[in-house]
């Protein structure tokens, strides 16, 4: 085939398209070598304990179970779920707490960065220094505690969502992502009478869906996997403990479930391991399943808060 009238044909651009292609290097070969590395150190354990958690505790104290169960069943989740209203009232709370505080966090995060965008604020540059100083310097947790107890915070819920309402990163990402978007956009509001905070609804939020929805994954994903300031601040409290701090003392003591289970349950070999196993299957699954609905945001936000401003 020839060209017809100077237009290439269908087969000259594919030998073209081909001779373009680059076979692929050395480099390339590495760096698919370190993904399956990584995917795998994060996947293998991950199957290892839905293994220990669908066995049998005979087959555990045998060491027969690696990444795939044997003598299937669900005895664990039955303790876990039914049995143990403990992990299932933590679970249910740490819902909660990871929903207020996510939207807490966006509240505030916007409410911050946003005015930063104004060439007009008197003292921006101050007020930018003073944030990133408390992103490089932070008191320590003997400060924290004395601060927290004068503000009688300690031992209430508050203090799980307070303190760690505002990320400076997410502030200063947000800010970028703020400054990329037109001026000329929220000048045109202006002109038709729009003030900052109507420009900020009209304007930046619907423009930021991208970065809000990286931020509010980040901030739950934080909130939920979080139990040290549980551990520091809310001794007296147990009622109010997330489900990774009943996880940790789990871990810590050995003890999977409450005295409502069978009594014999520190006394079965290997029960325990697949009590705790499902114990932390059933407290992963919720914050895993959020990633799916967020996941087409997550490297466009990071991405453009990152590069643009």
């Amino acid at each position: 085939m020839v060209k017809q009238n100077g237009v290439p044909t269908l087969d000259q651009i594919r030998k073209k398209t081909k001779s373009r292609l680059k076979r692929p290097k050395v480099g390339d070969w590495i760096i698919v070598a370190m993904m399956l590395f990584l995917i795998a150190a994060c996947l293998l354990p991950l199957l290892s304990v839905i293994a220990q958690s669908l066995s049998s505790p005979s087959a555990i104290m045998r060491r027969e179970v690696v990444f795939w169960p044997v003598d299937f069943h669900l005895d664990a989740y039955r303790d876990v779920i039914l049995a143990d209203t403990r992990f299932m009232r933590s679970l249910g709370w740490t819902a909660i707490l990871t929903a207020v505080f996510t939207v807490a966090a966006l509240f505030m995060t916007v409410l911050c960065s946003y005015p930063l965008t104004y060439d007009k604020l008197k003292g921006r540059k101050v007020l930018t220094v003073f944030i990133l100083f408390t992103m490089l310097f932070q008191a320590g947790t003997i400060p924290m505690f004395v601060l927290f107890r004068d503000l009688g915070l300690l031992n209430s819920p508050l203090v799980l969502i307070l303190p760690g309402v505002i990320s400076v990163f997410w502030v200063i990402v947000m800010r970028k992502f703020f400054m990329g978007i037109p001026s000329t956009l929220r000048e045109a509001a202006e002109i038709d009478g729009a003030g900052p905070l109507r420009a900020l609804l009209r304007i930046y939020l619907p423009l930021s869906t991208p970065v809000l929805a990286t931020a509010a994954l980040m901030y739950a994903v934080g909130r939920w996997n979080g139990f040290t300031d549980a551990l520091m601040f809310m001794n007296r409290a147990p009622e109010f403990h997330p489900i990774q701090l009943l996880l940790y003392n789990i871990l810590q003591n050995f003890v999977g479930v409450d005295t409502t289970l069978d009594p014999g349950l520190a006394q079965a070999p290997g029960r325990i391991e697949t009590v705790t196993s499902a114990a932390i299957v059933v407290a992963t699954v919720p914050i895993l399943l959020v990633y799916p609905w967020l996941q087409r945001y997550f490297v466009t936000g990071v991405t453009l808060g990152a590069v643009k401003g």
